[in-house]
């Protein structure tokens, strides 16, 4: 089984492209100034989910990018290319597991805790509202115009909005360019931080070594598919052979499943 895709072929919704892409903070700082409409200057390196396997997250649950800005605001920025239904749960999820690694053991401040951005970027309407973005901030349902200004705030962007009220048109301009990410995407929009991330993931397909990680991170998935693949038939015959003993011997499970009395 041959991996179609190449590097020409992905956009920046797919997970692999936007991490390598994301490496460069200026790339990261360029996307944020668009979504958030202010200046952003990051004062750490972007830290992608590859390089966070076990070190500070989960295997379970890995975030796509985070980084820092010299306010000390976090931005998590996600690329979610399918609707799984457990989004909105998600999100609360990776709130926590920042929280928890920038509150340390034994600290007493609370207000130390940083405001946390979790921005994540999507090809569907998740909401069904017909909206390009979404934010939440938590507020009183006695009193909804008060907010509770904790510094977790939420923001939900869709490539596939409709209503272009209440958003730039370089918004709608960089969501389309994560759905079609293309140098005619990227000239239409005429915008020259959406010029300058097109010659940053211009310079990704021109690197061969970024060409091989993609066919090796290919390959390791299809490992990974093969071996759980392997996995649920070995415990589907175990299943299986766990009811036949309740009825027959091992030599008669042996001689009707074709499996070796040793393994039974």
């Amino acid at each position: 089984m041959k991996h179609n895709k190449t590097l020409k072929d992905l956009n920046l919704l797919d997970r692999f492209l936007f991490e390598e892409a994301a490496d460069d903070p200026e790339f990261m700082e360029l996307v944020l100034e668009i979504i958030l409409e202010k200046e952003i200057v990051l004062k750490h390196l972007p830290q992608t989910e590859k390089e966070n396997h076990a070190a500070l997250w989960s295997r379970q649950v890995k975030l796509d990018v985070w980084s820092m800005d010299i306010e000390d605001s976090i931005y998590d920025v996600e690329v979610q290319n399918r609707n799984t239904g457990s989004l909105l749960k998600r999100t609360r999820l990776y709130h926590g597991l920042i929280d928890s690694k920038l509150f340390t053991p034994g600290a007493v401040d609370y207000n130390s805790l940083n405001d946390v951005f979790v921005i994540i970027i999507m090809p569907f309407d998740l909401f069904g509202r017909g909206l390009f973005r979404l934010s939440f901030l938590k507020t009183c349902l006695e009193i909804p115009e008060l907010e509770m200004p904790d510094g977790s705030i939420r923001i939900f962007l869709s490539t596939r909005g409709r209503d272009f009220s209440g958003v730039s048109d370089e918004l709608i301009s960089l969501l389309e360019y994560f759905e079609h990410t293309t140098a005619a995407a990227a000239s239409k929009s005429q915008s020259d931080r959406i010029l300058r991330l097109q010659e940053k993931v211009e310079a990704i397909r021109a690197n061969e070594e970024v060409g091989v990680k993609l066919m090796n991170a290919w390959e390791e998935k299809i490992y990974e598919r093969e071996d759980g693949r392997r996995e649920g038939r070995q415990e589907e015959r175990k299943n299986l052979i766990s009811k036949l003993k309740e009825k027959l011997s091992d030599e008669e499970i042996a001689e009707l499943t074709g499996i070796p009395i040793a393994d039974i």
